[in-house]
């Protein structure tokens, strides 16, 4: 039966197309695929999803697994909306919409239960295998072209072409692939352990906080201004920017706000009660983990998935849990404890975190086509005639990435201001490599140079490379080529005769991405 566990077998087994790793853009990279093969030529060829994580506690990766309900979305200025009658999102990849419309997503909210569901009737569908709880021991090459993964259990998997949409890379590691740091000595982006609250109201934190942001601007309230210093470790200076972020520049109160699926936590105030009771610092240098402001997917007006609880990762050691099926430490179970215990206290009847970590970088790979930087993206991307989409989003560290501040410093960069959101069209040739020819990797590992990885780790923008790869892989085995022969411009002339291309909206801005280009450069001599 597709769409469900495999049992493995005794002897090797032949695939046409095999993904290692289940996230949401490589399951629906392989999805592409198999569709585009069938339409050429009315069968559908042999895949097979193949992943670390236990498809018994969902297929989905971070997004099931992980529990990552809130959904980043592209990023697309009004005036550019209003110019192509757009919806507030833009023009999503078309396997994108079609896993919302199938999730029943509102907005911006991807119930991790309804994700699992959909994806394994996508695959179901196409007549994809699922096989997890597999390790690679090895890959089968000849020269450089991959031909088969071994597995710990002694079994290998044979496959013509091999999508890689693993976080680290894992198989293009195994295949000989030079990966590289975020491009400082071992810094990494934080990792978010996911967790979430049932029984707290939307009316009920909207009040909490409220109470919360009144208190902590009142300088006469000595209880309040004492949680404040002990949230900044006693520093005067950090207390009063945190004091600065509790309003806007008119002076009002930062409210969060609250949308149909979702709420934006606009201040640290929150947070500054979660530390105060906690008695450590907002710091995730100093810190076993910091309660950030929330990014919460509303899954029901009483169910709240939270993207909030950070913990800093240095590079070998995001490495490290990849490989650990990302699973959380004994820090990290720890720190959701003393979660449970305030999210009680404010109302929650129950805290519960995500079965994986979300793990959103783990260094990029090398050797690819053509590497996607930041400078590229404020330059617009690809170029349109061969363009399969356009995405929009801001250069965001969430965390920050250590180092970072001082070594623009030292470099004369003191002011970032060309840091502006890119809005740019798509291609694939950065997730495909120059030597291995029937590989591609479809993640925030992909080839992301400089701040590219900032917008290149979210999973829409990766939907839409991977529905591009996938109709790449599908036009590779039909006319027995390699898959880093398959162009961008073969795959938007398909989109675009199947009535499937996005609307192509990138935009240039020549400064700045010099300015950054410069910057880039110099950040990794």
């Amino acid at each position: 039966m597709y769409g469900v566990e495999a049992s493995a077998p005794s002897a090797n087994r032949n695939y046409d197309i095999i993904c290692f790793g289940d996230e949401v853009p490589g399951v629906l990279t392989l999805v592409c695929a198999a569709r585009e093969y069938y339409r050429q030529t009315n069968n559908y060829p042999r895949s097979l999803l193949l992943f670390r994580g236990n498809s018994k506690l969902g297929v989905g990766g971070h997004i099931v697994r992980g529990g990552l309900a809130y959904l980043e979305r592209s990023s697309v200025p009004l005036v550019i909306r209003q110019e192509h009658k757009l919806d507030i999102f833009g023009d999503p990849p078309a396997i994108y919409k079609e896993l919302l419309q199938r999730a029943d997503v509102e907005k911006v909210a991807l119930d991790p239960n309804k994700t699992d569901w959909v994806l394994r009737e996508m695959l179901r569908e196409v007549r994809a295998d699922i096989l997890s709880n597999a390790e690679i021991k090895s890959v089968v090459k000849s020269g450089q072209k991959i031909l088969g993964i071994e597995l710990t259990k002694d079994e290998t998997y044979f496959a013509k072409h091999f999508i890689d949409c693993t976080v680290n890379g894992e198989l293009a590691q195994a295949a000989g692939v030079k990966k590289l740091t975020i491009g400082l000595p071992d810094s990494e982006l934080a990792v978010t352990l996911v967790f979430e609250t049932q029984g707290l109201s939307v009316e009920r934190l909207q009040n909490v906080e409220y109470q919360y942001l009144q208190r902590f601007t009142n300088p006469q309230d000595q209880e309040a201004q004492y949680f404040i210093n002990i949230a900044a470790g006693n520093d005067p200076n950090y207390a009063e920017q945190l004091r600065r972020d509790l309003v806007d520049k008119k002076g009002y109160l930062k409210t969060m706000a609250v949308g149909k699926d979702y709420i934006d936590i606009r201040s640290r105030a929150l947070s500054i009660a979660y530390h105060a009771f906690r008695g450590t610092k907002l710091d995730l240098k100093t810190s076993p983990g910091i309660f950030d402001k929330g990014n919460v997917a509303l899954l029901s007006r009483v169910r709240m998935s939270w993207n909030a609880l950070l913990f800093g990762v240095t590079a070998n050691e995001a490495e490290i849990l990849a490989r650990a099926k990302a699973q959380p430490t004994r820090k990290m179970f720890d720190e959701i404890l003393f979660v449970t215990k305030w999210f009680q206290s404010i109302g929650a009847s129950e805290v519960k975190p995500a079965k994986e970590l979300y793990i959103p970088h783990a260094g990029n790979i090398t050797d690819v086509l053509a590497p996607l930087t930041g400078a590229k993206m404020l330059g617009g991307g690809v170029a349109a005639n061969e363009a399969l989409g356009t995405f929009g989003y801001d250069f965001d560290v969430r965390g920050g990435i250590d180092g970072l501040g001082e070594r623009a410093n030292n470099k004369g960069f003191c002011n970032l201001a060309f840091l502006t959101q890119p809005l740019f069209n798509i291609g694939i040739e950065h997730a495909l490599l120059k030597y291995v020819p029937n590989l591609a990797v479809v993640s925030p590992c992909s080839g992301f140079e400089g701040y590219a990885c900032c917008a290149g780790r979210i999973v829409e923008f990766n939907c839409g490379v991977g529905q591009g790869v996938g109709i790449a892989a599908g036009i590779a085995l039909v006319q027995e080529r390699e898959l880093n022969e398959i162009s961008n411009r073969e795959v938007h002339n398909i989109l675009k005769n199947t009535g499937k291309l996005s609307l192509i909206y990138g935009k240039t801005n020549e400064v700045a991405a010099a300015q950054l280009n410069e910057f880039e450069h110099s950040m990794t001599a």
